[in-house]
């Protein structure tokens, strides 16, 4: 893991979003929601730098769009 500030700043922005997104899901009890708002919030404590960080949020996101538009 790299330390320094955009990684950490990004990491941290990511990590916000994902913290948000979880208690959405817990809050409406929606599964998807919750699932990956779980992993933006721990993902970034794994990735090397904040491209990398921000390309795997924006990737879970879409999927989490498209599950959520396929009806789930």
């Amino acid at each position: 893991m790299s330390l320094d500030t955009p990684t950490l700043l990004v990491g941290i922005l990511v990590s916000a979003v994902g913290f948000v997104l979880f208690r959405y899901g817990k809050a409406q009890e929606r599964l998807p929601h919750l699932l990956v708002g779980l992993a933006v919030m721990i993902f970034p404590y794994f990735t090397g730098g904040w491209v990398l960080t921000l390309v795997i949020g924006a990737a879970l996101m879409v999927g989490l769009w498209l599950v959520v538009r396929a009806g789930m």
